[in-house]
């Protein structure tokens, strides 16, 4: 059986990192109307007092009936790791963001765990990966 995720908006994703203690931005990309130019619905950026940031991004909705009338919502997300300004992964021993700077397809408690991830990381571990030649 596939797992139910909860439906997430800009509002929602924003609230989740200013809780945290991020500073976020929020952009709205497709609109109501079919001819809206851009190819996601928000994007949700996070600068953490670490200096780390997250940028996250629903692509599309999903429908939750036939007609598209009512339902429409973002389930899943794409999350991007910032250090610096620029995307980067997570030095080697965290569950997330291994040799890759995004994680795809990312439901509310995945992201919530990310978020925490994120908040909690010493950047200097990343100096220290590239002393002992981990990075």
């Amino acid at each position: 059986m596939m797992e139910e995720f909860a439906p997430m908006t800009a509002d929602s994703v924003r609230e989740m990192l200013e809780g945290a203690g991020a500073e976020a931005m929020v952009r709205s990309g497709r609109s109501d109307s079919y001819g809206a130019p851009r190819d996601f619905t928000f994007e949700v950026r996070g600068v953490f007092a670490n200096g780390m940031g997250l940028q996250i991004v629903a692509r599309q909705f999903n429908y939750r009936d036939p007609w598209e009338a009512e339902g429409r919502v973002n389930d899943m997300v794409d999350v991007s790791l910032l250090k610096d300004g620029a995307y980067s992964p997570l030095p080697k021993g965290y569950p997330f963001f291994q040799g890759t700077d995004m994680e795809e397809g990312v439901g509310e408690t995945l992201l919530r765990e990310i978020i925490d991830c994120v908040r909690e990381l010493n950047p200097k571990l990343y100096l220290l990966q590239e002393l002992t030649g981990d990075m």
